[in-house]
């Protein structure tokens, strides 16, 4: 299995360089398809920097990742491989308690298509992080995330675009962490884990539902879907127990049954990053990964324990920003992880024969 993996890793990489010549496709007869710009609906692990604005910014943060120069996250790295403009986010805001420097108003920009926000769901407005959830006693709603989900990120592109997809739009699609969350700490508070996990499976069908009404049926012609990555493998999966790390793996294979039965037939690619994701963690040395179970940034001294103000001043001893840990914080990735998926969506991409 060894060869395998790393021959995935070098075939990946050498297929970005052909497309990036003007090849692609088998024997090399299908022309790169010509992108006009990449269009990214999801939550933190597609933010290019919903939050870089008051303290956040303050911080020297603004992504979830190792902050900095080269801690770019899949979607950017995908759009260079595309031939087209990195991603800005297409709003910014802060609802922040005074003592994190108080709320910063919304701004929507035109001409900036990542619609990804930190904390979003598939369909309900109040994630991770949103204000809304200081009345019920959640301390990390201080910051005062937008979380505006998918659903309405679709809703607010087609209203920018005329309420349509160019046909030479890139659009790529990835949620479901954000509902993990909030469903696990729904368990928390009473409702039961087979509640939990049917919760999963209704956010999913929701998703494949948005693709194929909001996006393929208005004129999206390449559409990428990521599935859910293995949310009990993580850091914070792992500090949870073996108990909680089931439920957690019943509910991310609730969702990416009925994402991939739901989307089966449609005309996009379709990414698995859940199987290759348990392959990273079960065999890390042969993606190049050095640690898979350890932050690389010192959240323990941090101001807001998050890679979302993580830069190369915050990080563990020993590491900088271009670590091979898998992970920056609890959950997302650090640049190094962010390749690694940047590499599988490129593959799949050129399997399909669209770059």
């Amino acid at each position: 299995m060894k060869n395998f993996r790393l021959g995935w890793l070098a075939a990946a990489a050498a297929a970005a360089v052909l497309a990036a010549c003007g090849g692609g496709g088998d024997g090399d007869q299908t022309p790169r398809v010509k992108y006009g710009k990449l269009v990214s609906f999801g939550d933190s692990l597609s933010d290019v920097g919903s939050y870089k604005v008051g303290v956040v910014a303050q911080l020297g943060g603004g992504k979830y990742n190792i902050n900095g120069a080269t801690g770019l996250n899949w979607t950017e790295l995908l759009a260079a491989q595309a031939g087209v403009a990195a991603p800005c986010a297409a709003q910014t805001g802060l609802n922040s308690v005074a003592q994190l420097g108080g709320a910063v108003p919304v701004v929507n920009h035109t001409g900036c298509y990542g619609y990804a926000q930190g904390g979003a769901r598939v369909t309900n407005p109040i994630g991770p992080a949103n204000a809304a959830l200081l009345a019920l006693g959640d301390t990390s709603a201080a910051l005062g995330q937008l979380t505006v989900p998918i659903v309405t990120q679709i809703a607010n592109h087609l209203t920018a675009s005329g309420g349509s997809f160019a046909a030479d739009d890139l659009v790529t699609v990835m949620a479901g962490g954000n509902d993990i969350f909030m469903n696990l700490a729904a368990v928390q508070g009473g409702a039961t884990p087979d509640m939990a996990v049917a919760a999963m499976a209704t956010a999913a069908g929701e998703l494949a539902g948005y693709v194929k009404t909001e996006i393929l049926a208005k004129g999206a012609k390449h559409v990428v879907v990521v599935n859910l990555p293995d949310v009990s493998t993580t850091p914070y999966g792992i500090s949870l127990g073996a108990q909680t790390q089931g439920l957690i793996l019943a509910m991310v294979n609730a969702f990416n049954t009925r994402l991939s039965t739901d989307l089966a037939g449609q005309d996009v690619v379709y990414v698995d990053a859940y199987t290759v994701g348990q392959d990273q963690t079960q065999h890390p040395d042969q993606y190049g990964l050095t640690n898979v179970t350890t932050p690389a940034c010192n959240l323990a001294t941090m101001t807001l324990p998050t890679s979302l103000t993580c830069n190369a001043s915050t990080l563990i001893t020993g590491q900088t920003i271009d670590t091979h840990y898998e992970y920056a914080d609890s959950v997302h990735p650090t640049p190094y992880g962010y390749k690694l998926l940047a590499q599988l969506v490129t593959d799949n991409l050129l399997k399909k024969g669209w770059l």
